[in-house]
């Protein structure tokens, strides 16, 4: 499980960069390739998508971009590279705004997307593209500790749901100190145990 990487953009194409992280270079899946520039140093959070066939990495700009992209990536019929490129085309606000108020007609102008496509991401999605709540402490109101974020991170990509997630966060916060895999562990320890 990778949940970002921080690197140099060596190379890009018309779908995909080339990011060099301590001299090894990550193809990654990128939507957003007018907005990236040679030699620039970025931060991309990623998803790692595996099949017997391919092992594919997707970055984005910012972990809300990512959370879309893997809900929509539930939706029946919906993969990984049709999600990657509703984002290329449409900015995460427009596509969360497209679900909400139902509107299926401006789904349907996304690559890939027919009639029957868009109206099932409403059917699915409608009502729960609200921020996660795993990114405060219900307790403090306070930002969590970058560790319990990635941790969290890392149990969405496991496909645990948001109120799971948040649960496990709030366990986490009991144990302060800890680094990111040790959250990780906690947090899965407690979701199996109170599945």
């Amino acid at each position: 499980m990778i949940a970002f990487i921080d690197g140099i953009i060596d190379s890009y194409n018309a779908d995909s960069i080339v990011l060099n992280h301590d001299g090894m270079g990550w193809q990654i899946f990128y939507p957003h390739i007018d907005q990236i520039h040679l030699n620039e140093e970025v931060k991309v959070y990623t998803y790692l998508h595996y099949t017997e066939q391919e092992l594919s990495l997707f970055g984005f700009s910012s972990r809300e971009e990512k959370e879309l992209f893997l809900r929509l990536i539930k939706v029946k019929g919906l993969g990984p590279r049709t999600a990657m490129n509703m984002l290329a085309k449409k900015d995460y606000a427009s596509i969360i705004k497209a679900i909400e108020t139902g509107n299926v007609a401006e789904l349907k102008k996304l690559p890939g997307i027919g009639a029957k496509t868009a109206s099932q991401i409403v059917l699915d999605l409608k009502g729960k593209l609200v921020p996660a709540e795993t990114k405060k402490s219900p307790d403090r109101g306070a930002a969590m500790p970058l560790p319990i974020q990635e941790a969290c991170e890392g149990l969405a990509n496991f496909g645990f749901r948001p109120n799971e997630i948040s649960a496990a966060a709030d366990y986490m916060s009991k144990e302060p100190g800890k680094t990111t895999e040790e959250y990780l562990r906690i947090g899965l320890q407690f979701l199996r145990k109170n599945r």
